[in-house]
């Protein structure tokens, strides 16, 4: 688990520095691509929700320091993110092909939710048609596109070994 961990937090870093330097400030039809959030959600997908939950704290953490926005808020939705993606990966979908553009898509969809409701709760002023209608489309699109390159880098590093199976033998019941 812990050698899951640093490789998490490793590619979340990656994954942040990629957010920051090439995909934030490149926006495409109002949205941009969040990086960040695929691969919360892909690491999670392949690791569980434990990995995925401190994956997305980590990357939110990162995230709310850089961008000095409210501290707290995007790390909160990061790990409900992680931990959600990593249950559905957990009890239905590791091995589904369409496992991890649904989840991408769905967390898309729920992380600018969120981000409204939390911003509304917190005073802050946002535009509800900006944010769930103007880019939350091309960055739906974006994060689906990107969810297949990604995934390709980061199945081989989260691979979860099979173990070996035992050699079952015969019982006999006595009784």
């Amino acid at each position: 688990m812990t050698l899951q961990l640093l490789k998490a937090a490793g590619v979340v870093f990656a994954a942040f520095l990629a957010e920051i330097a090439i995909f934030g400030p490149l926006q495409i039809g109002g949205g941009s691509a969040d990086v960040v959030l695929v691969t919360v959600a892909l690491v999670a997908l392949l690791s569980g929700s434990v990995v995925g939950a401190v994956a997305g704290f980590w990357a939110g953490l990162l995230l709310d320091t850089a961008t000095l926005g409210t501290l707290g808020v995007t790390a909160l939705l990061l790990t409900l993110v992680g931990f959600w993606c990593g249950r559905y990966g957990e009890t239905t979908a590791r091995d589904r092909a369409h496992a991890p553009f649904l989840a991408v898509a769905v967390v898309t969809v729920l992380a600018a939710l969120g981000n409204l409701i939390l911003q509304f709760t917190l005073g802050e002023p946002t535009s509800a048609r900006w944010m769930l209608v103007d880019s939350l489309i091309p960055q739906l699109v974006m994060n689906v596109l990107l969810t297949l390159p990604l995934y390709v880098v980061l199945r081989p590093l989260f691979a979860r070994r099979r173990l070996p199976t035992a050699i079952t033998r015969e019982v006999e019941l006595v009784g």
